[in-house]
């Protein structure tokens, strides 16, 4: 090998070294700068994922229906907040109607720049669940259980991405759909509830199919059997399910909210910059073995 050869590959190689050196990969986990929105977020898994954002150094601006968060979990955000520097907000807020997820989120977006840390993504976690036999479902509870899930997804993310778009800074919107949207659950006589998940997939698609071109990034986060209080009522009423449930838990348990943190920040993050229109199912192996 000539001379000239070596010296050229003894760069590339110094180069390599330099780069591999330089701590790239924490930043692309990094939320610093940024204000997320987070519905569903005064309780369970919601306020687990405004957590998750004020850990990656973001601002969490939390909606829900309650008229206040969970008092002790709240109050361990906030100071958790104060210490890092970053800040965690709540508002109460119907997303089912359209004209309060738009006074919030307006609401949000201007104290986000005014702070230097401006709407950069949102997570729509809003949802309600209910286990009844399909044939004992009346259709007004399967209409409120669309209104929820999918109208109140939709009308939440299409005001985050109008804002996103209007800043022409792009950003990533995460839908929270289900295991359930995709596989039928044993044990679990939730048709109505898969029915909207299954929804929330498509919707995801077509809406990265949409927003694309503005740089707007919009993915699903699919958690599998979970324990929240939501979940820990279905269980109550009805222990056998727990054990159909544990049959295909390949992992030999169920999930937490903890378990999805650190998926969300990916999906919201620079990590995540090449990936849109696609599903992160996180179910500790369950659908693997249905």
């Amino acid at each position: 090998m000539s001379p000239s050869a070596i010296n050229t590959v003894a760069s590339a190689l110094t180069s390599s070294t330099t780069q591999a050196s330089t701590p790239q990969t924490p930043a692309l986990f990094s939320l610093a700068g940024k204000t997320v929105a987070i519905t569903g977020a005064g309780r369970g898994l919601g306020i687990t994922l405004a957590f998750a954002v004020v850990e990656a150094g973001g601002h969490a601006a939390c909606l829900d229906i309650l008229p206040e968060p969970s008092n002790t979990e709240w109050q361990a955000l906030t100071k958790l907040a104060n210490q890092l520097g970053t800040s965690a907000s709540y508002r109460r807020c119907d997303v089912t109607s359209e004209a309060e997820v738009t006074q919030v989120l307006d609401e949000i977006s201007r104290e986000g720049d005014e702070r230097g840390a401006p709407l950069n993504g949102m997570v729509a976690c809003a949802g309600i669940q209910q286990r009844v036999p399909a044939l004992d479902y009346e259709a007004s509870d399967f209409e409120r259980m669309l209104r929820v899930n999918v109208v109140g997804a939709f009308i939440s993310v299409k005001r985050a991405a109008r804002i996103l778009k209007d800043k022409g800074t792009g950003g990533s919107i995460v839908l929270i759909a289900s295991m359930s949207g995709q596989v039928a659950n044993r044990g679990l006589t939730c048709t109505a509830y898969n029915a909207s998940k299954s929804a929330v997939h498509q919707m995801c698609r077509s809406l990265a199919q949409e927003w694309g071109q503005y740089g707007i990034r919009v993915n699903t986060l699919s958690p599998g059997y979970i324990r929240t209080a939501m979940t820990d009522e279905l269980l109550a009423a009805d222990p056998d399910v727990e054990k159909t449930w544990m049959a295909g838990a390949l992992l030999g348990k169920l999930g937490v909210p903890n378990d999805f943190k650190a998926p969300a920040v990916f999906l919201l993050a620079e990590g995540s910059r090449f990936m849109t229109g696609a599903d992160l199912r996180v179910d500790g192996g369950h659908c693997a073995s249905a």
